[in-house]
């Protein structure tokens, strides 16, 4: 068989400073969008040798919801990228990765177009004790929610990112990015979640026919 290459690419391992500030930023009725990204398949959890999330599995033809009572998370980034289905269809996705979080009630929902009709997978977790995820990365389509930022930076080039470990995008790319975040109310749509840890209290599992979906 053909040997594979040894050579790999050097990145620059200087950080960015960060810049000072005291004060967080609150938006009320807060949406995150999708913005115009470079061409990438979907996102997983580890890295590449460019430090970017490394992009390991083709997306579903079909997005998902997720609705919590809040999300409390530490160290946040976002860019713009596209998550890719196995036709090749892309679609531009707000790439959001969080350090750790804690989630609230949470609900996931899957609407299924099946032979027999609708049904909907539903996912409940984190009622009385949170969930916790850690490397928690999002494929956001659409957000809403009342969301508060501390120590935000809006506009940063994506490949300089450095609050979320791995959440770097490409060079010359709009980005944000805060040391922490705080979502209540969140309703949110995503093509895909995935995370280095994840611990569901109070799991429950369900599918139901029809639409249930969670919001």
């Amino acid at each position: 068989m053909p040997k594979a290459s040894e050579e790999t690419p050097e990145v620059s391992q200087d950080a960015p400073e960060q810049h000072e500030g005291s004060r967080g930023t609150r938006w009320r009725r807060f949406a995150l969008v999708a913005v115009p990204g470079f061409a990438a398949a979907a996102v997983l959890g580890g890295m590449t040798t460019q430090g970017l999330l490394a992009a390991s599995f083709a997306v579903s033809g079909d997005s998902f919801k997720l609705s919590a009572d809040s999300l409390v998370g530490d160290g946040f980034t976002q860019y713009g990228d596209v998550a890719t289905s196995v036709d090749g269809t892309g679609r531009p996705v707000g790439l959001s990765a969080i350090n750790t979080a804690e989630i609230d009630d949470l609900c996931l929902s899957s609407l299924w177009d099946l032979p027999i009709g609708e049904a909907t997978l539903v996912i409940t977790a984190g009622e009385a004790t949170p969930v916790e995820g850690t490397n928690l990365v999002i494929d956001i389509e659409q957000l809403q929610g009342n969301a508060e930022f501390g120590e935000i930076e809006i506009g940063r080039d994506a490949s300089t990112l450095d609050r979320a470990e791995g959440g770097q995008g490409p060079a010359g790319g709009f980005g944000l990015q805060s040391d922490s975040i705080t979502i209540s109310d969140m309703e949110l749509t995503t093509w895909a979640v995935t995370s280095g840890s994840l611990r569901l209290s109070g799991l429950g599992l369900a599918v139901k026919p029809g639409n249930h979906e969670c919001f």
